[in-house]
C-alpha cells in the first residue's frame, strides 16, 4: 500500500466527476487521504452484498463488475480501464455494495475511505461546500439529460477499451504489426464486447459505426484500424 500523492499530479482524483470542480489546494487534502494498492489477476476490491465504504479509481490493470441474480448466475455489468471509477456515493452513503469487482489484469487501484474522508469535510468547511456544490451539479446533468449523458457515456468507454487495447499492445516485450499499425482485435463476439462497456450489441455496433463515419476507426470484422488516436484519446477523456 501507498499514498496516492506517489501518483502523478491529481489525475486519479480528478477523474471522479464530484471532484473535477475542486481547486488544486483541495485536491492535495483529498489525496491526503487516497491510498494505493496493488491487485493481482483474480483478487477482488469489493464484493457484493459486503459493506460499501470507499471509492475506487482504476490507475493500471483491468476490473470486471458482476452482479448475481437471484438464481444466482452471475451477470457481468461491466468492466473498468484505467480511469474509470466506483463507489464515489459509497463516500456519503452506509449502504452494502451491489457488484463485485474482480482483478482481470493486475494493477493498481487508488482507495478513498468514508471513515476519512466525512472527518476531512468537517474540518475544511470550505472543502466542504465545493464538494457538496459540486455533487449537486452532477444530480442536476443527472437529471437533465440522462439519456444523452449515458449515451456518451457508451462513447467514452467504448474509446478508453480500444485506446486500452492498443496500449496494451505497446506493452508487449516485442512491438507488433498491430501496433505499428495502430489497430487492435475485439477480444471476443459484439456481445461479449457491448457487456465489457454496459451496453448492448446493438448499441456498440452503432457506436463503432459512428466512429467509423467520422473516419475515427476503421473496421475489417474484428480487427479495429485507429486512424485518429488523438480524436480517440479525446472521446476517451483520458489525461496525462
Amino acid at each position: 500500500m501507498m499514498n496516492c500523492n506517489t501518483c502523478s499530479s491529481h489525475a486519479c482524483v480528478r477523474q471522479v466527476p464530484v471532484f473535477r470542480s475542486l481547486s488544486d489546494e483541495e485536491l492535495v487534502i483529498i489525496e491526503s487521504i487516497t491510498e494505493s494498492h496493488d491487485y493481482k489477476k483474480g483478487s477482488q476490491v469489493c464484493r457484493e452484498g459486503e459493506p460499501s465504504e470507499a471509492l475506487f479509481v482504476v490507475k493500471s490493470g483491468l476490473i470486471k463488475l458482476t452482479k448475481n441474480s437471484k438464481e444466482g448466475k452471475q451477470h457481468i455489468v461491466r468492466f473498468l480501464f484505467p480511469g474509470d471509477y466506483f463507489g464515489q456515493f459509497a463516500l456519503l452513503h452506509n449502504k452494502n455494495n451491489d457488484v463485485t469487482a474482480e482483478i482481470i489484469e493486475s494493477g493498481v487501484v487508488c482507495r478513498m475511505h468514508r471513515k476519512d474522508f466525512i472527518p476531512l469535510l468537517e474540518q475544511n468547511a470550505g472543502l466542504a461546500f465545493s464538494f457538496l456544490m459540486s455533487v449537486s451539479e452532477q444530480l442536476h446533468i443527472a437529471e437533465e439529460s440522462a439519456g444523452a449523458m449515458h449515451m456518451f457515456e457508451v462513447e467514452k468507454r467504448l474509446a478508453r477499451l480500444l485506446v486500452y487495447l492498443y496500449t496494451r499492445n505497446l506493452n508487449t516485450p516485442a512491438v507488433t504489426v498491430q501496433a505499428l499499425r495502430q489497430s487492435v482485435d475485439l477480444p471476443s463476439a459484439q456481445k461479449e464486447v457491448a457487456a465489457m462497456i454496459g451496453t448492448t450489441a446493438e448499441t456498440l455496433s452503432r457506436k463503432l459505426n459512428k466512429l467509423e463515419a467520422l473516419k475515427i476507426i476503421a473496421m475489417h470484422k474484428r480487427t479495429v484500424n485507429i486512424l485518429e488516436m488523438e480524436a480517440l484519446i479525446q472521446i476517451a477523456e483520458i489525461s496525462d
